[in-house]
């Protein structure tokens, strides 16, 4: 029988089973779930009505009252709309897991892009070699983020992947009991949870999801690429930011960071531990059964806080002597068993995943000159006295070839102290987990050489005086930073000392580039191309110098922080960018969303690495042509100038104070973060983060960072008769064509419907008009440009998934937008507190969590 289209597979295995079970969750014995579930659809059916017609949601929410719920007192009215909040939240629930447990149906796991594929293609094509040679050299790394954009707690999620495994298996008894429970779990938490609570919760996934999918990918490369040979490369390796991260996080502290080392060493000593047993169980052999017992008890040493003599090289050594006996003496019987532990040995040590440190550059500016004058003060001889008076040429050479100690008890600002402990700290876990624990320092906010050297010689006085095995990655962001970096990096690589760290490094430079920042500064054309731009020079510096470039992409879940389809944009790159490495951030809801189970993971996983040596097994020459650039660099400016003025518009910061749900991010208890970098009390553009400026914008479905100034760019080419070379730069650069197929996605995530009320408001209505027409041109020229007859028509399955979710909230998004108008009104009325207010601030916050979870990357 011939394989579905995937529309077809979606709406059979996700659509339909969402259905059916959802109309059992409606119909569960409990008043509260009964009653809700009855009046839920007549409110749907209401909003869409109301909607189409043109309706505020204000008229929506009481027109539905008025003609089904007439009796209900304006009390009974909100407690109502408070359940419809709680009941959506549980669809939504519903149908990750319905769209989870189809993930292996629905997605071709051996199509396009995965291992098989590869492998096949290489082997058609005589180029098996030449993809070892790349495999043997080339890594994935994503890195987990302590971005809180993931609002289920940990109960929640318990149930998503019992509810996954139970529709897996059309298990109707379970999962009727799974949504009962889910009818019964609170979903919010009461509290801000620590930066530790968010290091657990994002344990739980290397544990019982990236342990296992990384290693089927690894066993799969060395059994079918490499015939089962070992390959020294790790290939895939995971990073990890909370507990780390200390950019705008005060809450991050030096004991905080070593306590997250020594949860990740825990919790992969427990996996090897359950692994030990299992094979304890089936190496029952001679000469084999007592060496494996004896691995078990040091683990369980280990487990316990027990002294045991076994480090991770013993263990891998032993395993390989118990594989040599198998293989020689037992007819190789469960070697593939013991070589798959060996494989996780390889990619996890005893530190599971790579611990970065990060931390704003004007912080440690701040921190470093705090230790320069503690030292001056004591009358060391480190820095001279005149180092603040020095031109930063001289300084950036006195910190060059700084040499000696510093003596923290000279130190009184508590948060300085606790800044240079963590260098400290990141000598303690290479000491017990192993340098690959915790070897590399981001410096977020980077725009100088002075920013680097002044963390270069921190490290090396506070905690590495005698080999900094730590390397510094800086990390630009905003459109200036971009186009400075690769003076910055020319800057650092002709500094000897500095030149002398990176080849005790193997010569690779880590640079990171901030999407996220980039086009909150620039907007999405401009970010993403000078990026694109940025990491082109970088690549030519660097390679003058003899050094290899490792770009490491900060990206969010939504296209307009570099998420959407993130495997094209590095499939488009072409020769002129160094891609040794696919280095990028996952966070949130793109955490549960594309790795979240087994097949998700593996799926993506083997995507991005795809992805990744495209480039190098590909034939197609992927440059950019110098007629398309000047089009791109035009586009691009285009849209920067259209944003800007965006920006620069009086009524800019004010619409997202007032008319977005900016400042209830903060009121959520779901990170440990401030909302903020800043302490200024009003807003402020710069101090904005990036989640919530985001976020706001998909709340209110007007997703302008996704597409704004990206219509007015093409509508310049339209308007001077030169749209066909628009058209050919699509048709031609698989890089314009991932960018422009991403901001669809946003345009199809968003409402105007939702907000239309807004454009009559004396104080907004202007600068909404604003934001609508720049959609509009967007959205036309957009299908002008791809030929399409609607968005996201390359991705029908994914258009259809966005469609069923965007359905479930939309009694969500009404019942935001009614109260934030109810707030409004309040507030022009002088009523800044009190119980009133107090409630619809709480129906605001509350109905956050359903449309974030819902969009999956909408932050």
């Amino acid at each position: 029988m011939p394989t579905q289209p995937k529309l077809t597979r979606f709406n059979q295995n996700v659509l339909s089973k969402y259905q059916i079970y959802n109309s059992i969750f409606m119909t569960l014995p409990f008043d509260t779930i009964t009653k809700t579930g009855a009046l839920l659809p007549l409110f749907h059916e209401t909003c869409s009505k109301g909607f189409a017609n043109g309706d505020d949601p204000t008229t929506i929410v009481d027109r539905f009252f008025k003609k089904y719920q007439a009796r209900r007192s304006p009390k009974s009215q909100i407690n109502l709309l408070f359940r419809f909040i709680q009941y959506i939240e549980r669809q939504v629930v519903l149908f990750d897991a319905v769209e989870d447990a189809a993930f292996p149906i629905v997605n071709n796991m051996d199509g396009i892009g995965t291992l098989r594929s590869l492998k096949e293609s290489a082997s058609a094509e005589n180029k098996l070699e030449t993809l070892q040679k790349y495999l043997e050299e080339f890594k994935v790394r994503i890195v987990l983020t302590a971005h809180p954009t993931q609002f289920y707690p940990g109960s929640v999620l318990g149930i998503i992947t019992d509810l996954t495994e139970a529709v897996r298996e059309n298990d109707l008894l379970r999962i009727n009991d799974l949504l009962a429970q889910l009818g019964k779990t609170p979903f919010f938490k009461d509290k801000k949870p620590s930066p530790y609570d968010e290091a657990v919760s994002l344990i739980w996934y290397l544990e019982n999801v990236f342990y296992k999918s990384f290693g089927t990918i690894y066993d799969y490369i060395q059994h079918n690429i490499f015939d089962g040979k070992q390959i020294d490369n790790d290939i895939i390796n995971i990073g990890f930011w909370p507990g780390g991260d200390r950019d705008g996080n005060p809450f991050v502290t030096p004991e905080i960071t070593l306590k997250v080392a020594n949860r990740l060493r825990e919790t992969i000593i427990k996996n090897y531990y359950r692994d030990v047993r299992r094979l304890r169980r089936k190496l029952t052999f001679q000469g084999v059964e007592q060496r494996i017992v004896v691995l078990e008890t040091e683990l369980y040493k280990m487990i316990t806080n027990k002294k045991s003599s076994l480090t991770v090289e013993s263990f891998a050594s032993e395993l390989k002597a118990i594989k040599d006996v198998i293989i020689k003496d037992h007819h190789s019987l469960y070697v593939s068993e013991v070589n798959s532990l060996l494989n996780k040995i390889h990619l996890f040590g005893f530190h599971f995943a790579n611990l970065d440190i990060r931390q704003d550059s004007r912080k440690h500016a701040q921190f470093f000159n705090d230790m320069v004058n503690a030292l001056i003060k004591s009358g060391s001889d480190v820095f001279p006295k005149n180092y603040h008076e020095l031109s930063e040429g001289e300084q950036i050479k006195i910190l060059s070839k700084v040499e000696g100690s510093v003596d923290l008890s000279l130190i009184t600002d508590e948060e300085t102290l606790k800044a240079l402990n963590t260098m400290k700290a990141i000598k303690v876990i290479q000491e017990t987990n192993g340098e690959q624990a915790a070897n590399r320092y981001i410096i977020s906010n980077n725009q100088t050489t002075l920013n680097v050297m002044q963390l270069f010689a921190m490290l090396n006085l506070v905690a590495f005086q005698e080999e900094l095995t730590v390397d510094i990655g800086p990390l630009f962001e905003t459109i200036t930073d971009l186009e400075n970096a690769p003076s910055v990096m020319e800057e650092l690589y002709a500094n000897p000392e500095y030149a002398t760290h990176l080849k005790s490094r193997g010569n690779k430079q880590t640079i990171m580039l901030g999407f996220s920042d980039g086009t909150k500064d620039g907007g999405y054309l401009m970010a993403n191309w000078a990026i694109y731009k940025a990491k082109e020079n970088l690549t030519t510096v660097s390679r003058k110098h003899g050094v290899t470039v490792i770009f490491f992409d900060g990206r969010g879940g939504p296209p307009a922080r570099g998420g959407g389809k993130t495997h094209n944009f590095y499939a488009s790159l072409g020769p002129t960018i160094e891609d040794d490495e696919v280095q990028l951030t996952i966070q949130g809801q793109t955490i549960s969303s594309n790795f979240g189970t087994l097949e998700s993971s593996q799926y993506n996983l083997e995507q991005l690495i795809s992805s990744g040596i495209y480039n190098g097994l590909s034939d197609k020459d992927l440059r950019m042509l110098p007629d398309n650039r000047a089009v791109m660099d035009d586009l691009a400016t285009l849209s920067y100038e259209a944003y800007r003025n965006f920006k620069a518009h009086p009524k800019f910061i004010p619409y997202l104070e007032h008319m977005s749900t900016l400042k209830y991010y903060a009121k959520t208890n779901i990170g440990s973060r401030p909302s903020k970098r800043g302490k200024a009390e009003g807003l402020v553009f710069e101090d904005l983060r990036a989640i919530p400026f985001v976020g706001s914008w998909s709340q209110l479905k007007q997703n302008v960072p996704g597409f704004f100034g990206v219509g007015t760019a093409l509508k310049h080419y339209e308007d001077t008769n030169q749209f066909d070379k628009a058209q050919l730069l699509f048709q031609t650069s698989d890089f314009f064509k991932t960018l422009i197929e991403n901001s669809m996605m946003s345009l199809s995530k968003s409402f105007f419907d939702l907000t239309k009320y807004m454009s009559e408001d004396t104080e907004y209505g202007e600068f909404w008009n604003v934001i609508y027409k720049e959609y509009q041109t967007s959205k036309r020229l957009l299908l002008k440009l791809t030929g399409y007859k609607e968005l996201m028509e390359e991705e029908p399955a994914g258009k259809a998934s966005v469609a069923v979710r965007e359905s479930i909230v939309l009694p969500l998004l009404t019942i935001q937008q009614f109260a934030l108008k109810k707030i409004q009104e309040l507030e022009k009325e002088g009523v800044a507190s009190g119980d009133e207010i107090e409630v619809y601030q709480k129906m605001v916050t509350r109905s956050l969590f359903g449309n974030i979870n819902a969009s999956r990357n909408s932050a």
